[in-house]
């Protein structure tokens, strides 16, 4: 699933957008609504121009002039492409007064929605991991009694961070997946601060993880898959101390570590 990396690069792509105008919407597949009417969420699209595109955590969030907003989640393996040609697995096309941007998803396990207010849903996330201060960061962790790994993919913690970040942040700290939150010292819960906001950041600046089907708008991958120092490496030796990576199931969610340098 695209993490905070690979859809704020969607969302800087999708920046010559902002002030174009959605002169039509065709929706191809229902699931993707989540139960909207395709013919009304397309009249209420009709006309609107966009006065914003933001990223909220994973999800994409475009602001539409006079009220009103449309909110875009990638799922698994949604794109949302500028100027392709319609494929197999093209599941809503907006025509704009210049261009056109069109939503693909093999596994139709993203969702577009419609809302009038500010989506509830989005405003329930919690804050950016690049935004919340070390302290507050800190504090927010040892309050909570669960495994780090964990709490780091519970959106209402932080939101955007996903298996891959999570791996790395983890390993660059040197801090076990199954290590307890409430019992990492100030200084280890500092660092974690510290090494989340690194490799975000350098993800963001690589274009993202292309690990599956994710791309950009403008159809080009991400290359920070190169730099991944733990995720999917099961066996293969760790960078820093030549021990074998490990995978382990947290949550139902694989979590990939080196059982020499990360400690609980």
């Amino acid at each position: 699933m695209p993490e905070l990396p690979e859809v704020e690069t969607v969302v800087r792509s999708l920046a010559p957008l902002v002030g174009r105008r959605i002169v039509n919407a065709e929706f191809r597949a229902a699931r993707i609504l989540r139960g909207a009417d395709p013919e009304r969420m397309a009249a209420r699209l009709a006309g609107r121009r966009i006065d914003s595109i933001r990223r909220y955590g994973k999800f994409i969030l475009i602001s539409l002039r006079g009220g009103g907003y449309l909110l875009l989640h990638l799922g698994m393996t949604g794109r949302l492409l500028l100027g392709a040609a319609p494929a197999k697995h093209t599941h809503a096309i907006f025509t704009l007064d210049r261009g056109v941007l069109q939503f693909d998803d093999s596994r139709q396990f993203g969702a577009i929605e419609v809302h009038e207010d500010f989506p509830a849903r989005v405003a329930r996330l919690g804050p950016e991991p690049l935004e919340i201060s070390a302290e507050d960061f800190a504090r927010a962790l040892r309050l909570r009694r669960t495994c780090v790994k964990a709490l780091l993919l519970d959106q209402t913690f932080v939101r955007g961070v996903g298996n891959i970040y999570a791996d790395e942040a983890l390993f660059r700290a040197g801090i076990h997946p199954l290590a307890r939150t409430g019992r990492l010292r100030q200084d280890r819960a500092l660092r974690l601060h510290l090494m989340l906001a690194e490799v975000l950041t350098e993800a963001i600046a690589a274009g993202g993880s292309s690990i599956s089907d994710y791309v950009d708008a403008d159809g080009r991958q991400g290359l920070f898959q190169v730099s991944h120092r733990v995720y999917q490496r099961s066996g293969e030796p760790c960078v820093n101390c030549g021990t074998a990576i490990r995978r382990l199931l947290v949550g139902q969610r694989s979590s990939h570590f080196c059982p020499r340098c990360q400690k609980r």
